[in-house]
């Protein structure tokens, strides 16, 4: 049974897509049966354009435990990033960061 349970998140930066590099400024965020990966489910994530109202869009689908490490790894090169780059991290997000 799907849920069709999406989380969203505003999010400021760019992906390449089919017709290049594109503004992105959402990503979509669920858990449930994948269109092509060849699991039960997994997590997908949308990246969209939504203030340009385009139809174009970036997506994967993870497994769980591979979702789990890439989010893993994310933090990490956050953290060693902004510590070689003196970059403070932002407290609302860093507050909201599981761990």
């Amino acid at each position: 049974m799907c849920t069709y349970i999406t989380e969203k998140a505003e999010i400021y930066g760019s992906a390449k897509g089919a017709n290049g590099w594109m503004k992105v400024d959402a990503a979509n965020v669920y858990f449930d049966h994948p269109y092509h990966a060849q699991l039960d489910h997994a997590l997908g994530i949308d990246f969209v354009n939504e203030a340009a109202g385009s139809p174009e869009r970036v997506a994967v689908e993870l497994s769980a435990e591979s979702a789990r490490r890439l989010v893993a790894r994310i933090l990490a090169a956050l953290e060693s990033g902004e510590a070689a780059h003196a970059i403070e991290p932002d407290p609302v997000l860093h507050e909201a960061t599981p761990g």
